[in-house]
């Protein structure tokens, strides 16, 4: 498997950023981190192992970043300076990242899927919705959808922007005609160990999809199925397989 190491320099970030690329050829998928927000997660975690015969036979590339979780949704410090960290991620992602992939994939704007689990689920999603013309498809394993939970219940306009469960809630117009003519979210959770908050909110999130007409799949594993790096290895192989296999 062709695999590299990139170091993606960022204005906005102020800095280099790690990312990981592995495959030589295929849909490019945009990895997000969990909590713990390294570029090498999926690698160390098993993924890239299991979705080894996707990527060797030219179905898909993964890139994956870095994130800056630590200093935003994980973060306890001021709120304000905490949703400036997201936006500097997100400007990076979607204005710097997002062209060297094109730039990767020959030259090609090619649509990009995403993916993630756990607090990497969120961000799959939040960018799939908020940026549907650049994420045509979001796969989201055991996602967090509400983000009060992670700001002590604490809003402001920015928390809004980034909260799917409130922002998609109230979409509308145009706004709500680019999601719907553009991406697809296919949203999994168990119902085991540790999915606690995360099987509620992926049904939640999955009704309000339903409710605005965008296309989803809401996928609930059974109660054998935990918050875990096992159980993420099956669900993205199949439902890569399934869009892309």
């Amino acid at each position: 498997m062709k695999r590299r190491h990139e170091m993606i320099p960022s204005v906005v970030m102020g800095r280099q950023v790690h990312m990981w690329c592995f495959g030589h050829f295929g849909a490019p998928v945009l990895i997000f981190p969990s909590a713990a927000g390294f570029a090498h997660e999926w690698d160390g975690q098993g993924m890239v192992e299991v979705l080894a015969p996707l990527i060797e036979a030219g179905k898909i590339k993964l890139y994956c970043p870095e994130s800056n979780v630590s200093q935003t949704w994980t973060d306890k410090g001021e709120l304000g300076a905490r949703m400036a960290a997201h936006e500097r991620y997100e400007s990076f992602i979607t204005g710097e990242l997002v062209p060297w992939i094109h730039r990767d994939c020959g030259g090609y704007s090619l649509p990009l899927a995403t993916s993630g689990s756990s607090l990497g689920g969120f961000y799959a999603a939040n960018f799939a919705l908020k940026f549907p013309k650049i994420f045509n498809y979001a796969l989201c394993m055991s996602g967090r959808y509400d983000m009060l939970t992670f700001t002590g219940g604490q809003s402001s306009k920015d928390v809004y922007l980034n909260n799917p469960i409130a922002f998609v809630s109230n979409l509308q117009g145009a706004g709500l005609d680019l999601v719907k003519n553009h991406t697809h979210l296919t949203l999994v959770c168990g119902q085991g160990a540790y999915e606690e908050g995360c099987i509620e909110e992926t049904i939640n999130l999955g009704k309000i999809l339903v409710m605005k007409n965008i296309s989803n799949t809401v996928d609930i594993w059974g109660t054998d199925s935990k918050h875990d790096w096992t159980w993420w290895q099956r669900q993205a192989l199949l439902h890569l397989t399934n869009r892309f296999g």
